[in-house]
């Protein structure tokens, strides 16, 4: 088909998101290379991805873009090779396997400890933080911990688990704030290394660990943005594994992303460039996960507030780039642009949730009211 007839089927497709071609909108999408239609057309939300990492399209507002595009569900048109193939694969395989679950360490988290150092906030949080009373990125963050740490009632003395412990922002904060011993846990030699330093002198002792290897018992376990790791195969296990660790009387908190549909892969864009082998989990696939092992005491939603904590880490990021350009090139700024774009608008556009979860081995006596 010539480019004229690819222009105007693409033109079809985003017309129930209200986006034009080349219009005036700040949403709007500007073409670059006219080798975009065809690009799109065979490759879905890949070859969109790829091609604004090569400068084939640009937008001066491209998150608004991105939400119009995911909420009018234009990405869910396109069904190419490569989603049939990723499809395939997620089925046949256990993509989350003990030998795989390190790649994600490797290929995102070590990328450069100056890249998140500038990007996220004095702790490095690198997940969702809490907005309902906070100004800015530090205040959120610091919100959240505080939030977790009181909704797990921890006491000093106690022993804590921390599973997806990334630079050590959340474990250092426990020992200091509440005095509690911490074992935290990482799938990231990177990672490992800073947290270790980040909590030298306290009681924290940093592995670099998979999940399924981790040994003892704790009277609190807690997860921050580590479950979207695990793969739909493995969450059976995982929360095994986590009663197994937990003492009878503790509890868990289970800080994830979580996804309308229950799917078994993930993008292919954000496969291949930013989380390999990930996936979101479905409020469905959680608790049909965890039923007979751990009892729901609380589930707090807010996935609004996601939003807003991209959006800062894409200030920041940009703020940095004139000292990070010394280590990344265009191509990554641009994708790192997307990744932070197209992530911002899958929770703006309600596509993506955040969710925590309390659970307990045997339910609270009394129950209790848990702090919002």
């Amino acid at each position: 088909m010539s480019e004229p007839v690819l222009r105007q089927r693409i033109e079809r497709l985003l017309a129930p998101a209200d986006v034009v071609i080349d219009g005036s909108r700040p949403w709007d999408l500007q073409v670059k290379n006219s080798h975009l239609f065809r690009r799109v057309l065979l490759q879905g939300s890949l070859g969109f991805g790829e091609s604004y990492m090569d400068g084939w399209w640009d937008s001066p507002s491209p998150d608004q873009l991105l939400t119009r595009i995911i909420r009018a569900n234009v990405d869910q048109q396109f069904k190419s090779l490569v989603v049939c193939y990723d499809a395939l694969k997620a089925r046949v395989m256990n993509c989350q396997s003990r030998h795989r679950s390190f790649s994600v360490g490797e290929r995102h988290y070590n990328i450069g400890n100056d890249l998140y150092r500038r990007m996220l906030d004095s702790r490095m949080i690198y997940s969702c933080g809490y907005w309902r009373k906070a100004r800015d990125l530090e205040q959120a963050q610091l919100h959240k911990l505080e939030l977790s740490c009181r909704k797990l009632d921890l006491q000093p003395g106690q022993r804590v688990l921390d599973i997806g412990c990334g630079w050590g922002g959340t474990s250092r904060f426990m020992a200091e704030t509440y005095g509690v011993d911490v074992v935290g846990v990482t799938i990231s030699g990177a990672q490992a290394e800073l947290a270790r330093e980040t909590c030298r002198g306290l009681p924290v002792e940093i592995r670099l660990q998979d999940y399924r290897d981790i040994d003892g018992l704790f009277d609190r376990v807690i997860s921050i943005g580590m479950f979207e790791h695990v793969g739909y195969k493995n969450y059976g296990r995982f929360f095994s594994k986590v009663a197994a660790l937990l003492k009878d009387d503790g509890l868990f908190l289970l800080h994830t992303i979580g996804h309308n549909i229950s799917n078994t892969k993930t993008d292919p864009w954000i496969d291949r460039y930013i989380f390999p082998n990930g996936v979101l989990p479905s409020a469905k696939q959680i608790t049909s996960a965890y039923e007979k092992k751990f009892v729901l005491e609380d589930w707090h939603s807010f996935g609004a507030d996601y939003d807003l904590t991209l959006m800062a880490w894409r200030e920041n990021f940009n703020a940095a780039w004139p000292e990070l350009r010394k280590t990344y090139d265009e191509r990554f700024r641009r994708m790192w642009n997307y990744y932070l774009n197209c992530s911002a608008a899958s929770f703006r556009a309600r596509d993506n949730q955040l969710w925590q979860l309390v659970l307990s081995k045997q339910g609270i006596p009394g129950g209790r009211h848990f702090p919002r």
